[in-house]
């Protein structure tokens, strides 16, 4: 188990060292963004972005899952083959669609989302950016299986490093509107596409096999709901901020939850590491032990990095317009939000062995439809905030069942109630950090805070289980 433990540290941790690039540059880049985009402006291209998001999803339509399962479970290289390019053309038979519709439909689109006919050309170059970005990422994803880490970090870092600077070049000297980011954008996945090649051209030899097809939408299908749903509850809220606001609003909004992914650096690198992994090692006897595990030590990152969010969110987000200052008492909350995003895929382990990706679906499905309701109901009175709580609820919701579902059908030796238990300790503590960073209280009753959580850890005991399993696994 030791040697399995090391391989998830090392790709990790190369995970992790590739995230914390690509996030730097994303967070240098924020500030260029706010400083030549009005609020409007960064309002509207965040309602862009969380549109392509939603058309990233369509594309995948569930494909990732798949492959990653199918991958692994054959050992025939020609049939490993086979599934790559399946998953590769129908993602750009996907892209083609999304493209005619944007030709067709870009002009009521643009009103629609932005009261602007002149913005449909945004729905173009966001099509541009998908076709690129989609083979781009394929081909990572089949390095990733095949654990050739390092070309899969040399690569993404390449690819948001040119993104920075020629969208900076283009956003500085060419076009300072949202419209220039997407041609950056655009410009930067094809040129890292060409590189790609190099590698990875045996992938795109036409081939189509009827069965294969089928093999691989089968279970990915299931999946495509939940997808679906993780975009309503994730950036419909942006939408309704919209509707019941303004693009203004929007753009403060969308500051904040862009200073949210700093959590991701924590999580991102174990998250592409996972998959792979949690499979490889799946039929291992003592594989439940080491899920446990894992289940608590992510966890308790987790709640320590959205702690540590909250205690420096309003020096940090000084590197903004200070009309953008406002934004820091959103961020903590929506990294936990944001956290929950990436802790399902851990604690839901026994749904995917199990090939129940259904219940992912189904579950995330409804909450989408909680989260609507919750969007509604509580951004008119609220604001930004109804859109933060409707957020960190939905995700608590769904990981709770999800969990239980995950168990029934593959146990892990876990506590629910302590997980429980440290989670709320950590949004009670953070509360209470922002309330005093609003208030006229000194700072240094956010040592208050801390003190609370970590007495809670101690109360929970959660080492002390850590370490019965390893005298259980060592015995």
């Amino acid at each position: 188990m030791l040697s399995q433990l090391k391989r998830l540290g090392a790709d990790s941790l190369l995970y992790a060292f590739m995230n914390v690039g690509t996030k730097l540059i994303a967070f240098l880049m924020l500030p260029i963004y706010t400083g030549y985009l009005t609020v409007a402006e960064y309002g509207v291209l965040d309602i862009m972005d969380r549109i392509t998001s939603m058309l990233i999803f369509l594309v995948i339509f569930g494909t990732d899952s798949a492959l990653s399962y199918y991958y692994f479970d054959t050992k025939n290289e020609h049939k490993k083959l086979e599934y790559v390019r399946t998953v590769m053309y129908f993602r750009l038979f996907i892209v083609f669609i999304l493209f005619m519709v944007a030709v067709v439909f870009g002009e009521w689109l643009a009103i629609e989302f932005f009261d602007n006919a002149s913005y449909q050309s945004l729905f173009y170059w966001a099509a541009g950016v998908l076709f690129f970005d989609t083979m781009v990422v394929v081909m990572l994803m089949v390095f990733r299986f095949d654990f050739k880490t390092i070309r899969v970090v040399i690569f993404t870092v390449l690819k948001m490093l040119l993104i920075a600077v020629i969208s900076y070049v283009i956003i500085r000297f060419f076009n300072r509107t949202p419209e220039g980011v997407l041609m950056g954008r655009m410009v930067s996945n094809a040129f890292v596409f060409f590189m790609l090649l190099f590698f990875g051209w045996k992938y795109f030899k036409p081939s189509f096999n009827m069965m294969t097809v089928k093999e691989i939408l089968k279970y990915a299908t299931p999946l495509v709901p939940a997808s679906l749903a993780f975009w309503i509850i994730a950036n419909s809220n942006a939408f309704f901020i919209k509707y019941y606001g303004t693009l203004e609003d929007v753009g403060i909004y969308g500051a904040a939850t862009k200073f949210a992914t700093i959590i991701t650096l924590l999580t991102s690198g174990v998250q592409m590491a996972w998959r792979p992994y949690s499979m490889s090692i799946k039929d291992k006897e003592d594989s439940p032990l080491l899920f446990s595990k894992v289940y608590y030590l992510i966890l308790l990152v987790g709640i320590f990095g959205v702690m540590a969010i909250a205690t420096v969110m309003p020096w940090l987000i000084k590197i903004l317009d200070p009309k953008y200052t406002e934004a820091y008492k959103y961020v903590a909350l929506v990294s936990a939000a944001t956290f929950l995003n990436f802790y399902y895929l851990i604690i839901s382990v026994g749904l995917f062995i199990q090939k129940k990706t259904g219940i992912i679906s189904y579950t995330f499905g409804i909450v989408g439809i909680v989260n609507i309701i919750l969007n509604v109901t509580l951004i008119p009175p609220f604001g930004v905030w109804g859109a933060v709580a409707a957020y960190l609820i939905s995700y608590l919701s769904a990981i709770t069942f999800i969990f239980k579902k995950s168990q029934k059908l593959y146990y892990v030796p876990v506590s629910y109630g302590k997980m429980s238990i440290l989670f709320l300790s950590m949004i009670i503590s953070v509360v209470g950090i922002i309330y005093i960073q609003e208030s006229s209280i000194h700072n240094l009753w956010i040592a208050g805070g801390w003190i609370f959580l970590i007495i809670m850890i101690l109360i929970s005991r959660v080492d002390k289980d850590i370490r019965k399993k390893s005298i259980k696994e060592s015995a």
